[in-house]
C-alpha cells in the first residue's frame, strides 16, 4: 500500500470502568475512503475525536501527514476538512460569507478566498445560492455547504462523520458524487456512516466495530465473501415464521429470524425457491448477499441504544 498519510495504532479509551475504544490500528493512503462502520456505542465518536485531538488517546498515537497527535494538532488541522455529524454553518452569514469566515480560520488572506470561493460554490452545486443564508437552503445543499465549506483550505485528508444523514435519496447521490471526485484527485477519507449502500458505493476498505474493538477490516466485496452465504432468500406472508424449522432449513446455511421475515443464507438458492413455491401465500426475495448481511451478521440484529 501507498504510505499512509493516517495512522492509528493501538489507540484504546476508557471512560470509568468502560473501556470505549480498545487497541484500536488502522491506516489511510491518498486517493481511499476508509470506512468505519458500527451500531450505536461502538466506539466510532470516540475513534474520530481522538483521530482530530479532541479527546487523548488513554493509550496509543495518531499519526497524520507526517506529524503527531495531539502535539502537532494545529499543523494536522491546517491541512485537514472536517464534516460533523451535524451542521455548524453560521445561519447570519450567506454561503459565500461562511465560506470566507471559515478560511480565516486557517488564516488564509481574504483575496485568496474570494479567488477559492466560485470554485467550491461550483462544485457544491451552489453557484446560484451564494447569496442565500443557510436557513434558507434544503438539508440537501446545507451538507454540499459543509463539505465545501471543509475544502476550503485544500486539505490532503477528510473526516466525515455522518455526511448524508437526513437527506433524500436525490440528495445523497449527488453527494456521493462529489465525494468520488475528491478521491480521484489523490484526497484521503475517513468516513462514517450508518448507510450500508454508502459504505459500498464509496469505501475502498471498511473498518467493523463493536464494543470498541476492530471486528473485522478489509474490501466490501471480499468481507462479504469471506463471511457470507453468496445468496440470501427472505421469505414472509403466510407461514412464513414456521419456515424456520421446516425442511427448508436443510438447504440454508444458516436461516435467521426478524420480525415477520425469515432469512436463508444458501448456496442452493434455486432449490431453496423451488420448495418455497409450494407454500401458498408466501412470498420471497431472492438477492445477492450485501453489506447489510454482512453488518448483522457481525454486530447481530439486537438494537442498540444511543451511546
Amino acid at each position: 500500500m501507498t504510505q499512509s498519510l493516517f495512522e492509528a495504532r493501538e489507540l484504546s479509551k476508557r471512560y470509568g470502568g468502560t473501556t470505549v475504544v480498545s487497541g484500536l490500528s488502522f491506516g489511510i493512503a491518498p486517493g481511499e475512503c476508509l470506512g468505519v462502520i458500527g451500531p450505536n456505542g461502538a466506539g466510532k465518536t470516540t475513534t474520530i475525536r481522538m483521530c482530530l485531538g479532541l479527546t487523548a488517546p488513554d493509550s496509543g498515537s495518531v499519526t497524520a501527514l507526517g506529524l503527531s497527535m495531539p502535539g502537532d494538532a494545529l499543523a494536522i488541522k491546517a491541512q485537514l476538512g472536517v464534516v460533523t455529524q451535524f451542521d455548524t454553518l453560521d445561519p447570519d452569514f450567506s454561503c459565500a460569507e461562511n465560506l470566507l469566515v471559515y478560511g480565516r480560520y486557517f488564516g488564509m488572506k481574504d483575496a485568496q478566498i474570494r479567488e477559492r470561493i466560485p470554485a467550491l460554490l461550483e462544485f457544491a452545486a451552489l453557484s446560484h445560492k451564494a447569496d442565500a443564508k443557510p436557513g434558507e437552503l434544503s438539508g440537501g445543499m446545507r451538507r454540499r455547504l459543509s463539505l465545501a465549506r471543509a475544502l476550503v483550505n485544500d486539505p490532503r485528508l477528510l473526516l466525515l462523520d455522518e455526511p448524508t444523514t437526513g437527506l433524500d435519496p436525490q440528495a445523497r447521490h449527488l453527494m456521493w458524487e462529489r465525494l468520488q471526485l475528491l478521491l480521484q484527485q489523490g484526497k484521503a477519507i475517513l468516513l462514517t456512516t450508518h448507510f450500508m449502500d454508502e459504505a459500498e458505493r464509496l469505501c475502498s476498505r471498511l473498518l467493523v466495530l463493536d464494543h470498541g474493538r476492530k471486528i473485522a477490516e478489509g474490501k466490501p466485496r471480499d468481507l462479504i465473501a469471506q463471511h457470507l452465504e453468496p445468496d440470501v432468500v427472505e421469505a414472509y406472508g403466510a407461514g412464513a415464521l414456521g419456515l424456520a424449522e421446516s425442511p427448508a432449513k436443510e438447504l440454508a446455511a444458516r436461516v435467521e429470524v426478524s420480525g415477520e421475515t425469515v432469512f436463508f443464507y444458501t448456496h442452493d438458492a434455486r432449490a431453496l425457491l423451488e420448495l418455497l413455491a409450494t407454500h401458498t401465500g408466501l412470498r420471497t426475495l431472492h438477492r445477492p448477499a450485501n453489506l447489510e448481511d454482512l453488518f448483522l451478521k457481525l454486530t447481530g440484529r439486537q438494537i442498540r441504544e444511543d451511546g
